[in-house]
């Protein structure tokens, strides 16, 4: 792998060091390497990151987020899911005769997990004490911070999407309005709900003071969460699902998440021989996203809370189902596909590794923006959205229900190389995720291109309307050769969410680690740091 071929118009280079962070905001950043600096883990860094994104970010995750962990922790892969369910009293009467969940207000509201995940994490890979580890987000919520430019762009539209919403915008529009970029913003509220999570660690949140005023403002709006709903929330460790694919094994968090459908793509394309095929060519581009399209369609039919899943998330990477659905990809013409396997009857991403060669591999979201627009006053904590992407069919095993795990699109990724870590990387965005993922991979693994060359490049999406989204910086007439094959091509999508990737790369695997190359997404304020 060249760390000097930038084949893509970057802002970027590689970084290079042996302690890495990669986040999608400096100072968040800068939090996450002042913890591996004074000899922290890779997951102090991580909590450090993700508690300050909270505040430095709030466009696209907040302490009302869920969560999603994998860990090397020098030996093993661990997985984590800490996704909340919905309140135990929801119904799915409460939503009868809509096509779709709301996505503003108390109905979508879930269960938030990304506190527990970082208690969770902490206390089983954490070095520093956990009220350290959280006082830089305390710090720039007490005393301010000037906000980042693309953050401060995407914050502008608060004030019409939440502006029935007066506590969301008190918090985050105190002056009427929203902070521009370069700013300063604070906020008194952060600072002393993420100061009472430090000192209790996160007890409070799920079975005190917070977690009063969260159940307090879900009664006086009409909501369905109550004390219990908090108290019972758990993180979980799982095994995480695997697929290998030209050497290398890309591992992702189970159902509930979307992060199988990289894996089944990547299973057919492994059958497919897609190396033979020159990168960003037309012919490499359409059999990326035939594969991705099979893996939506059973992903949208089939992936919901495991205990209410018809099929084994195993039965979707069966070799002979992979070999079935490869079979049907045609290289001269784009097809629409339906689920085969058959049935008995939408965030911040960041990575971090240290020296003593622990990598972790994280993501937290509010879903959209900054979520449903419930913050309860006077604590910051912006409720996720995450019950939106429940569905109102009768029967499918994805139905809003009471107590259950919605459909996640937020999925961290993990490669390893013969048992040993090779690569931990996210690419936040909705529905673009699975599909970041997949091209990730075969840039890097396929192409032997660099993370930062890889970031750079650029992306395609197929949206959920059928259209394949083109990023500028295509060949004019690759989008011409798609379009002749069938797909919907949009050469001109230049304002759609094409993603954030951060990734690090162990440079060095087969000598046991020791040097990290890292790469940052030039579509974010953020960056690869190290030392």
């Amino acid at each position: 792998m060249d760390l000097n071929a930038l084949p893509y118009p970057s802002r970027r280079v590689p970084v290079c060091a042996r302690n890495m962070v990669a986040c999608s905001q400096p100072l968040a950043g800068q939090a996450g390497l002042a913890m591996l600096a004074r000899g922290g883990s890779a997951i102090d860094a991580i909590v450090a990151m993700a508690s300050t994104l909270t505040l430095v970010e709030p466009t696209g995750n907040g302490i009302g987020s869920d969560a999603f962990a994998l860990v090397w922790d020098g030996q093993s892969l661990h997985g984590l899911n800490a996704s909340g369910r919905s309140p135990a009293a929801l119904r799915a009467e409460d939503f009868a005769g809509r096509d779709a969940m709301p996505t503003l207000g108390w109905g979508p509201v879930t269960v938030p997990g990304c506190v527990d995940a970082w208690r969770t994490l902490h206390e089983q890979f954490g070095t520093l004490d956990f009220a350290d580890v959280l006082q830089p987000a305390i710090a720039y919520a007490r005393d301010g911070f000037p906000v980042s430019p693309i953050t401060g762009r995407l914050w502008q539209s608060v004030t019409r999407r939440y502006a029935d919403y007066p506590s969301f915008l008190e918090t985050f529009a105190p002056q009427g309005r929203p902070p521009r970029p370069g700013e300063m913003f604070q906020s008194s509220g952060h600072a002393d709900t993420l100061q009472d999570i430090a000192e209790t660690r996160g007890e409070s949140f799920y079975r005190g003071r917070l977690a009063r005023a969260i159940c307090d403002a879900a009664r006086a709006g009409g909501g369905a969460m109550r004390e219990d709903d908090l108290a019972s929330h758990k993180s979980e460790w799982v095994v995480p699902l695997a697929q290998g694919f030209a050497g290398v094994t890309l591992h992702e968090i189970p159902p509930s998440g979307q992060g199988i459908a990289a894996l089944i793509a990547l299973g057919i394309l492994e059958r497919l021989d897609i190396a033979r095929f020159p990168v960003d060519s037309p012919d490499s581009v359409h059999l990326q996203v035939e594969a991705m399209k099979i893996a939506f369609a059973e992903i949208s039919r089939h992936v919901a809370d495991p205990r209410f899943m018809e099929i084994e998330p195993e039965a979707m990477l069966a070799p002979e189902f992979l070999d079935r659905r490869a079979g049907e990809v045609r290289l001269d013409a784009a097809q629409h596909f339906t689920s085969r396997v058959a049935t008995d009857h939408g965030t911040v991403y960041l990575a971090a590794a240290d020296a003593r060669g622990m990598m972790v591999s994280y993501i937290q979201s509010n879903y959209m923006g900054f979520g449903s627009g419930i913050v309860p006053p006077g604590t910051g904590i912006s409720l996720q959205n995450r019950g939106a992407c429940f569905v109102t069919t009768p029967g499918h095993p994805n139905q809003v229900a009471g107590g259950k795990k919605p459909y996640h699109t937020i999925i961290p990724a993990f490669v390893t190389r013969g048992g040993r870590p090779l690569l931990a990387f996210g690419v936040m965005g909705g529905h673009m995720q699975p599909q970041g993922h997949l091209q990730m991979v075969v840039r890097m693994f396929v192409h032997d291109q660099n993370p930062q060359a890889a970031s750079d490049a650029p992306r395609w999406q197929c949206t959920p309307e059928g259209t394949l989204m083109l990023e500028r910086g295509f060949d004019a007439g690759v989008a011409a050769e798609l379009a002749r094959r069938g797909h919907r091509v949009d050469a001109d999508a230049h304002e759609i969410n094409f993603g954030g990737a951060q990734l690090i790369l162990n440079h060095t695997p087969d000598a046991g680690g020791g040097v990290y190359v890292g790469g940052s997404d030039h579509r974010k304020d953020g960056h690869a740091a190290g030392f």
